[in-house]
């Protein structure tokens, strides 16, 4: 995986945590689930750069 894309996951997770927890705090179901989402999806980026990295060996 090259670093810029997992740089990229990785950040979409931070940005997924930072929803959650703000909407935790704030009360906001919909910032939380937005957030929840964020982290799944930079999840998923990763994971699927690992398995396309683990191909092409």
């Amino acid at each position: 995986m090259s670093a810029e894309e997992n740089a990229g996951a990785k950040a979409e997770q931070a940005k997924g945590k930072a929803k959650e927890l703000i909407g935790r705090i704030t009360g906001n179901e919909r910032l939380t689930a937005e957030g929840r989402i964020d982290q799944v999806k930079g999840e998923t980026r990763e994971e699927k750069q690992k398995a396309n990295d683990a191909y092409h060996r």
